[in-house]
Protein backbone atom coordinates (compact mmCIF):
# COMPACT_ATOMS: atom_id res chain seq x y z
CA UNK A 1 0.00 0.00 0.00
CA UNK A 2 1.14 3.33 -0.75
CA UNK A 3 0.28 6.76 0.79
CA UNK A 4 -3.59 7.21 1.10
CA UNK A 5 -5.14 9.45 -1.54
CA UNK A 6 -8.24 11.50 0.31
CA UNK A 7 -7.86 9.38 3.19
CA UNK A 8 -8.03 6.14 1.44
CA UNK A 9 -5.22 3.92 1.07
CA UNK A 10 -4.34 3.12 -2.87
CA UNK A 11 -2.21 0.12 -4.54
CA UNK A 12 -0.07 1.54 -6.72
CA UNK A 13 1.82 -2.44 -7.67
CA UNK A 14 4.71 -0.73 -5.51
CA UNK A 15 5.42 2.45 -8.02
CA UNK A 16 4.47 5.44 -7.08
CA UNK A 17 2.66 7.58 -9.83
CA UNK A 18 5.31 10.39 -11.22
CA UNK A 19 4.02 14.20 -9.92
CA UNK A 20 3.67 15.45 -13.26
CA UNK A 21 1.04 12.13 -13.92
CA UNK A 22 -0.61 12.82 -11.43
CA UNK A 23 -0.80 16.98 -12.00
CA UNK A 24 -1.88 16.37 -15.45
CA UNK A 25 -4.88 14.30 -14.61
CA UNK A 26 -6.21 17.23 -12.18
CA UNK A 27 -5.65 19.86 -14.81
CA UNK A 28 -7.59 17.28 -17.12
CA UNK A 29 -10.31 16.83 -14.74
CA UNK A 30 -10.41 20.80 -13.92
CA UNK A 31 -11.20 21.19 -17.17
CA UNK A 32 -13.85 18.68 -17.66
CA UNK A 33 -15.76 19.65 -14.36
CA UNK A 34 -15.49 23.56 -16.09
CA UNK A 35 -17.01 21.91 -19.42
CA UNK A 36 -19.66 20.32 -17.46
CA UNK A 37 -20.63 23.27 -15.41
CA UNK A 38 -21.03 24.83 -18.66
CA UNK A 39 -22.91 22.72 -20.65
CA UNK A 40 -25.49 23.07 -17.41
CA UNK A 41 -25.74 26.49 -17.37
CA UNK A 42 -26.41 26.24 -21.81
CA UNK A 43 -29.08 23.50 -21.14
CA UNK A 44 -30.57 25.79 -18.92
CA UNK A 45 -30.70 28.87 -21.47
CA UNK A 46 -31.31 26.76 -23.82
CA UNK A 47 -34.67 25.04 -21.72
CA UNK A 48 -35.68 28.22 -20.73
CA UNK A 49 -35.78 29.86 -24.31
CA UNK A 50 -37.97 26.49 -25.58
CA UNK A 51 -40.16 27.38 -22.89
CA UNK A 52 -40.50 30.90 -24.08
CA UNK A 53 -41.11 29.81 -27.85
CA UNK A 54 -43.93 27.08 -26.66
CA UNK A 55 -45.40 29.79 -24.94
CA UNK A 56 -45.52 32.35 -28.38
CA UNK A 57 -46.45 29.75 -30.56
CA UNK A 58 -48.82 27.50 -29.00
CA UNK A 59 -46.21 24.83 -30.05
CA UNK A 60 -45.27 21.35 -28.39
CA UNK A 61 -41.11 20.61 -26.71
CA UNK A 62 -40.13 19.27 -29.32
CA UNK A 63 -40.94 21.51 -32.04
CA UNK A 64 -39.77 24.70 -29.70
CA UNK A 65 -36.66 23.03 -29.94
CA UNK A 66 -37.26 22.69 -33.49
CA UNK A 67 -37.55 26.12 -33.99
CA UNK A 68 -34.33 27.29 -32.12
CA UNK A 69 -31.85 25.09 -34.08
CA UNK A 70 -34.00 26.61 -37.04
CA UNK A 71 -33.06 29.72 -35.72
CA UNK A 72 -29.44 29.18 -35.40
CA UNK A 73 -28.97 27.17 -38.46
CA UNK A 74 -30.60 30.49 -40.57
CA UNK A 75 -28.76 32.88 -39.00
CA UNK A 76 -25.36 30.84 -38.33
CA UNK A 77 -25.63 31.57 -35.11
CA UNK A 78 -24.68 29.44 -31.81
CA UNK A 79 -28.13 27.74 -30.16
CA UNK A 80 -26.90 29.04 -26.95
CA UNK A 81 -26.46 32.04 -28.45
CA UNK A 82 -29.86 32.17 -29.81
CA UNK A 83 -31.48 30.66 -26.70
CA UNK A 84 -29.64 33.74 -24.96
CA UNK A 85 -31.52 36.27 -27.25
CA UNK A 86 -34.66 34.89 -27.00
CA UNK A 87 -34.38 35.12 -23.07
CA UNK A 88 -33.15 38.34 -22.60
CA UNK A 89 -36.06 39.88 -25.10
CA UNK A 90 -38.87 38.57 -22.58
CA UNK A 91 -37.03 40.55 -20.11
CA UNK A 92 -36.15 44.12 -22.20
CA UNK A 93 -38.14 43.65 -25.06
CA UNK A 94 -35.18 43.95 -27.58
CA UNK A 95 -34.52 41.54 -30.15
CA UNK A 96 -32.14 41.80 -33.35
CA UNK A 97 -33.87 41.72 -36.75
CA UNK A 98 -31.85 39.09 -37.90
CA UNK A 99 -32.93 36.39 -35.10
CA UNK A 100 -36.46 38.21 -35.08
CA UNK A 101 -37.38 37.44 -38.70
CA UNK A 102 -35.69 33.87 -38.13
CA UNK A 103 -38.13 32.83 -35.59
CA UNK A 104 -41.07 34.41 -37.10
CA UNK A 105 -40.46 32.04 -39.94
CA UNK A 106 -39.56 29.32 -37.81
CA UNK A 107 -43.11 29.54 -36.01
CA UNK A 108 -44.74 29.50 -39.10
CA UNK A 109 -42.85 26.27 -40.33
CA UNK A 110 -43.29 24.76 -36.74
CA UNK A 111 -47.30 25.31 -37.53
CA UNK A 112 -47.78 23.92 -40.58
CA UNK A 113 -48.80 20.49 -40.86
CA UNK A 114 -46.77 17.80 -42.15
CA UNK A 115 -49.16 17.86 -45.56
CA UNK A 116 -48.09 21.35 -46.09
CA UNK A 117 -51.36 23.02 -45.24
CA UNK A 118 -51.91 25.33 -42.42
CA UNK A 119 -53.83 24.94 -39.65
CA UNK A 120 -57.64 25.53 -40.38
CA UNK A 121 -56.89 25.71 -44.38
Amino acid sequence: MDKPLNGAPVRTGGHPAPRESLLDKITELQTEIGQLQEAIVSHAVIDHAIGVVIGLGGLRSDQGFQVLRDISQHTNIKLRQVSEQIVDWVHDGELSDEVRAALERALITARTPEDGRRDGA
